[in-house]
């Protein structure tokens, strides 16, 4: 019998374990790239690194750093197509995110 009881808890832990691992795949499947109701902006002239690398797409920590840089040594940006002046940000970064790029 304690055998038995050992094998069920075992198989019953391992189902929780699956299960929390696949609601884990399964979030970043279904992540919505907006909320309903509520267009993702920001303004790319005054946001911080973490803002950036939150709420843009493509663009992680690193490269927002790099955008604050840049910023910080040639002044604001004037259209979005001056994010792409920034190392490691191309022109198909910059149109992924054209919608959600503010500049006042």
């Amino acid at each position: 019998m304690g055998h038995l009881k050992h094998w069920l808890v075992a198989m019953l832990i391992s189902l929780v374990s699956l299960q929390t691992y696949a609601n884990m795949d399964e979030e970043k499947v279904t992540k919505p790239d907006h909320y309903e109701g509520i267009e993702i902006t920001v303004n790319i002239n005054r946001a911080d690194a973490d803002e950036l690398a939150t709420l843009l797409k493509g663009i992680g920590q690193a490269k927002a750093k790099e955008i604050v840089a840049y910023r910080e040594t040639h002044g604001a940006f004037k259209s979005a197509d001056d994010l792409s002046k920034v190392k490691g940000i191309g022109a198909a970064t910059v149109d992924k995110n054209r919608e959600r790029i503010l500049l006042n």
